[in-house]
């Protein structure tokens, strides 16, 4: 199976990610440490090193899948083409997509999270509060059928949520 996290930077998707992957178990495959991987590397900032990324880690993720396990992906997943390359992935791998979105329902609790942040990512900076309007904009106009957990809820609660929800069958 193929889980895919969605949600804005802040909002708890690496934590619910984290802990479905040592649950079930799972590789947990994350956008933002591939993307700090490369500017490591010396690829300028400049480049298109955020969609290098996805495509790096859609590559590990098939390579995963073609081992026969089920793979979770980590990443913010709020532009069409990003979730489309998810649905292309999943259907030459002929396995069930799983979508889980991660919202955090209390905009100050998200911005604390957010401003609090620290990740072991060297170089990586943290977008600013005010950068995320922008970016829910293809969340909200996302329609695929998902599971969304809200982060206020405790991690248990939320997982044991992911959790029942995968056990269910997937229309893909």
């Amino acid at each position: 199976m193929l889980i895919v996290m969605a949600g804005m930077p802040g909002a708890g998707k690496s934590t619910v990610a984290k802990e479905l992957g040592r649950r079930l178990p799972a590789p947990v495959l994350s956008v933002d440490p591939v993307e700090a991987a490369l500017w490591r590397a010396g690829i300028h900032r400049s480049q298109p090193t955020g969609l290098a990324a996805y495509v790096a880690v859609e590559a590990i993720a098939a390579d995963v899948l073609a081992l026969g396990q089920t793979v979770v992906v980590d990443a913010v997943n709020d532009a069409g083409a990003a979730r489309e390359q998810w649905r292309g992935l999943a259907g030459r791998q002929r396995v069930p997509l799983a979508w889980i979105e991660v919202v955090c329902s209390d905009p100050d609790l998200h911005r604390s999270r957010l401003q609090g942040r620290q990740r072991d990512l060297p170089g990586f900076p943290e977008p600013a509060w005010d950068s995320l309007a922008g970016r829910g904009a293809g969340l909200a106009s996302w329609d695929d059928e998902r599971l969304v957990l809200d982060s206020v809820r405790d991690l248990e609660t939320n997982v044991g949520a992911a959790l029942d929800r995968l056990r269910q069958p997937f229309r893909n």
